[in-house]
């Protein structure tokens, strides 16, 4: 609301709003003008005060340090003055001219010059003595201060050229007229801004406010009710400590002096706990030094609130939480949704690959392909698929086949093997490969007696037969899409051929993995096979073990 100093008169054709509008632009200009003179007298104090932080040195004495303060007091003068011309004088962008002509003249004039002359005699000292750094300085200040005196002089030539009894109209210097344009940019954005929020829903969110006086506590509790929070109250830091870790709350109003617990102490056990450390905190407290509010946002607060509280600013700054909680709270679901996400893919890596090649590729993004010894490779394929599924119908077919091949994977798990793929009804399998196995032959042949036995189980016709080699095999992932770990090598060829040139329902060795069982097994010699690049190979049909379980 406008107050009755502030009311611009209506013209022609303007509602409530074009003056809501004016007036806000009227104000927005005082402040644009602040600004623009207050952007120099901050150069000239912080230059000069880093000029004092940062020692004596050359040239030698103590007239510089007391000269630099002269500088810097000249400075805080002109600043209390340009607060006080601009809040307390400045109506729709006019002025009194006898009241800014005397001001500007004595109140500007007298410490700008001090500042100038001040930096120029500092300002040959330090050239002379050679300090580059501190001659550097110099020069910013009496720049501002120049700039300074240049924007006063541009006013006082508006105020020569006012007509006797009339006022001044800011908007006639360059200055003047750039600051009330970006005055009136910024009322229309505000006024925009406003209108957008009126229309949006405004944030709503279960507060918890911690004051150990009664009437602090109602007063803010019931004025963030009426913005349509949910308010909880605490008298002290324990019980609010334990309120937060009974409950969720979305945000926390922290008062500083309290005893017990003060603020300091609760806002460092929140943001220390994982339960409250993410709760947005707003310290609400009557202190006013700025080591407070520094130490505040250090420890982890949000916002800094004094008393007695702004409404206007609270509900301001506590929707402005809210937002960045809820954003957070968004991303929260969102990270765990993509931390889902990943688990479900590496679930079905481990499905597709093995335990040892899925860490392989999740830590390098590479599988790095190997030459592995001593590997027993065994095939077991079913004999008249083909005429079967011509047969039959599909779901038969497939319900059989699937109860078939989890019965294999389930015996290759309890031998030690390691299956590598199925191929339409072929399986395949490998033993001392990832994981080392001291009986790979044995294990594979009491696995494939079980692949049998399961498939018989069936009660599907379905004859298997089961082919055995040991040797080297090289092992990697092949392919970039439906990609598969696979073995390859003269191993796997001979292997091959076992099975397919093996005795329906039982397991043929190779002569070489024969050996390996000859002397706790018996079996049957079935003469050579011809196998490309390998000339003849002796084959043995397994008949039992002669040492109980088949051991080494």
């Amino acid at each position: 609301m406008a107050q009755q100093g502030d009311r611009l008169p209506r013209h022609p054709g303007e509602d409530s709003g074009d003056i809501t509008r004016r007036l806000r632009a009227d104000k927005l200009l005082r402040t644009g003008l602040r600004q623009d003179f207050g952007t120099p007298i901050s150069a000239i104090i912080g230059y000069a005060e880093m000029l004092l932080e940062e020692g004596a040195g050359p040239p030698p004495g103590d007239t510089f340090a007391d000269d630099v303060g002269k500088i810097t007091a000249a400075g805080r003068e002109l600043q209390r003055f340009v607060d006080k011309l601009f809040a307390e004088k400045l109506q729709g962008g006019r002025m009194d001219p006898e009241v800014l002509g005397k001001n500007l003249r004595h109140e500007l004039r007298t410490p700008l010059n001090h500042i100038i002359g001040y930096s120029e005699m500092l300002l040959e000292e330090v050239e002379d003595a050679g300090d580059a750094g501190r001659a550097a300085d110099l020069k910013r200040i009496r720049s501002s201060g120049r700039i300074l005196l240049g924007m006063v002089e541009d006013l006082l030539r508006n105020t020569a050229a006012t007509p006797a009894g009339g006022e001044t109209e800011l908007a006639g210097s360059h200055l003047s007229s750039t600051a009330r344009e970006v005055a009136a940019g910024v009322a229309s954005s505000m006024a925009d801004l406003t209108e957008e929020e009126q229309t949006d829903e405004a944030l709503r969110g279960r507060l918890l406010v911690v004051d150990d006086n009664e009437i602090n506590r109602d007063m803010l509790a019931r004025r963030l009710e009426r913005h349509g929070h949910t308010v909880e109250t605490a008298p002290d830091g324990q019980t609010a400590l334990d309120m937060l870790a009974a409950s969720d709350f979305d945000l926390l109003l922290l008062d500083i002096m309290m005893p017990g617990l003060n603020g300091y102490q609760v806002l460092e056990r929140v943001k220390r706990a994982e339960r409250t450390r993410h709760i947005p905190v707003i310290m609400v407290t009557a202190l006013e030094e700025l080591d407070s509010t520094v130490l505040c946002i250090k420890m982890g607060a949000e916002d800094y609130l004094p008393k007695p509280f702004n409404p206007t600013l609270l509900k301001a700054r506590v929707e402005a939480c809210l937002d960045k909680k809820r954003l957070r709270d968004r991303e929260v679901q969102h990270l765990a949704a993509i931390e889902e996400q990943r688990a479900r893919a590496d679930a079905l890596l481990h499905v597709i690959l093995p335990d040892a090649v899925v860490t392989e590729l999740t830590q390098t993004n590479a599988v790095r392909p190997r030459r592995f010894e001593d590997v027993a490779v065994m095939f077991a394929d079913i004999v008249g698929f083909t005429p079967y599924c011509e047969r039959h119908e599909p779901e038969e077919i497939v319900t059989n086949l699937q109860a078939l091949v989890v019965s294999q994977e389930d015996a290759a798990l309890r031998h030690g093997l390691q299956k590598i793929k199925t191929i339409g009804d072929s399986f395949m399998a490998a033993g001392n490969l990832l994981d080392p196995h001291d009986d790979p032959v044995g294990a594979s042949v009491r696995c494939g007696l079980e692949m049998i036995a399961a498939c018989e189980a069936l009660d599907t016709g379905w004859p298997v037969r089961v082919g055995i080699h040991v040797g080297p095999v090289v092992a990697g992932v092949f392919g970039h899409r439906q990609y598969l770990y696979d073995l390859v090598g003269d191993t796997v060829n001979t292997a091959a051929r076992m099975e397919s040139n093996g005795i329906p329902g039982a397991v043929t060795l190779s002569g070489v993995a024969w050996r390996r069982l000859e002397d706790r097994a018996e079996g049957q010699s079935l003469g050579t096979v011809d196998v490309k690049g390998k000339g003849k190979l002796e084959m043995v049909r397994f008949a039992r073990f002669t040492k109980p379980g088949g051991e080494v």
